[in-house]
């Protein structure tokens, strides 16, 4: 493989016309909404396991935080089936492309979701109740394994190095719109109807609604094509027979450094927006204002992420990044004492900064900085695995283990402060060994890597 058809030169970058072109717009959209509706689909889960699925399927516990964990082990099956679906959709989409990967990977994800809204409680059917929970749970799982490495490289790979940031930025605001969506399906609902009307059929609405949401989705992604740089690749034959061995064989690092880069966000991710609904409510709170500053946050979240990432490709993703963790592992403490002493009227405001200054200021970057740590023939394998493997590692385990620590150390929340602190230390370590292509020296190695 030439250097002209797998990298660009650098001072190539710099000079090149900055000015954003149709068609990376096109795919910028294309991106953010099919990211924002397959999230919803995830999301609106999330949020129901804290609120719903502790009481309807877990209710046999007479101990609240024994059916929370219950719960969040159900939510956590679908974060360990997001690395076989990376694994799979990494595979496929380096061998036969992108496009129908995502189709398939909606397609999934929408059914799935329709489906747990019709699921009876525990109390109609019994033990076959969660058995149909955790089933829906694991293909949500490996449709969200796809979706990612994929919707990334939509946006990335049709665009010019020098806009990748901004451009892949798109894939993440959809992810933060899901969230957005999700959580104000739930408080539109919550708040229409009495609280024994949403407990028995009110929270179904929401996954009913995305099966709307995923005929759109089809229809904008079946409209898109394979990018310019994996059809050259295809063209000269050089496509990878097993692209995951190659993966697996001649670019470790980079995998090890991918999953590094996302153990703290999802982390923290998951305590402001899942683990924090449960902390409330077993203090007896009202858990609105948490559902209302998740909608703020999240919108807030929508406009500085792609700021972030405009940023990130002016001077690069490792300066934002250790902003962003340094200020997570720090701020985590005062976090958690404010929840158990603050005017929590304060909350969407605090969740504002988190979301907004922090979280996107890492979370924004990663579409283009995972597909720069690999080469074209292997990059949906690459930027798949790494990133569902470490989201596995951190997301989808914390609720679980944020609750486990709680409970060991009755109730004080500190040790998940300290959790929180260690995996931003490892992330740390991991952005320091990324590739980071603004840096000449940095893109001058990851050009040569490509040839």
């Amino acid at each position: 493989m030439t250097g002209t058809t797998q990298s660009y030169h650098f001072m190539s970058i710099v000079n090149q016309d900055n000015r954003i072109s149709r068609k990376e717009k096109k795919y910028a959209l294309a991106s953010f909404i099919g990211t924002a509706i397959e999230w919803y689909d995830f999301y609106i889960y999330s949020t129901a396991s804290a609120l719903i699925f502790a009481s309807l399927f877990f209710s046999k516990s007479t101990d609240p935080s024994v059916a929370l964990l219950s719960s969040f082990a159900a939510y956590g099956v679908g974060f360990f089936a997001r690395p076989l679906g990376g694994f799979i959709a990494g595979h496929v989409g380096d061998k036969i492309g992108r496009k129908k990967v995502l189709v398939y990977s909606l397609l999934v994800m929408g059914v799935s979701t329709f489906i747990t809204g019709l699921i009876p409680g525990f109390d109609s059917i019994g033990i076959y109740a969660i058995i149909f929970l955790v089933i829906i749970r694991l293909l949500q799982g490996l449709a969200s394994g796809a979706e990612w490495g994929g919707a990334a490289l939509l946006a990335v790979e049709h665009t010019r190095p020098q806009r990748r940031g901004f451009i892949g930025s798109f894939t993440q605001i959809g992810s933060a719109t899901g969230m957005l969506l999700a959580s104000a399906a739930f408080l539109i609902v919550k708040s229409s109807m009495t609280e024994e009307s949403f407990m028995i059929w009110g929270w179904r609405i929401p996954f009913f609604l995305s099966i709307l949401l995923v005929v759109i989705g089809l229809i904008i992604r079946l409209k898109t094509s394979e990018s310019e740089e994996f059809l050259a690749l295809k063209e000269s034959g050089e496509i990878k027979k097993y692209p995951l061995i190659e993966l697996l064989k001649n670019h470790k690092k980079s995998v090890f450094i991918t999953i590094g880069l996302r153990l703290a966000q999802p982390a923290m991710y998951a305590i402001l927006t899942t683990f924090i609904l449960s902390y409330l409510k077993l203090k007896g709170q009202d858990t609105s204002i948490v559902l209302t500053s998740i909608i703020i946050a999240s919108a807030a979240a929508v406009i500085t992420t792609p700021v972030w990432a405009l940023l990130s490709d002016k001077i690069g993703r490792r300066i934002p990044a250790f902003f962003a963790l340094v200020s997570i592992g720090f701020f985590v403490w005062p976090f958690f004492y404010f929840l158990d002493n603050g005017n929590l009227f304060y909350l969407p405001l605090v969740m504002a900064i988190f979301l907004a200054a922090f979280d996107a200021a890492i979370y924004s970057i990663g579409a283009a900085w995972f597909a720069e740590q690999f080469p074209v023939e292997v990059r949906y394998s690459g930027v798949s695995v790494g990133y569902q493997v470490g989201t596995l590692l951190s997301g989808g385990l914390t609720p679980f283990i944020a609750m486990a620590l709680l409970t060991y150390n009755n109730g004080s929340p500190y040790l998940v402060a300290l959790y929180i602190s260690a995996l931003c230390l490892i992330s740390l370590v991991a952005v320091y060994h990324a590739r980071d292509p603004i840096s000449k020296k940095n893109y001058a190695q990851l050009e040569k890597s490509y040839q």
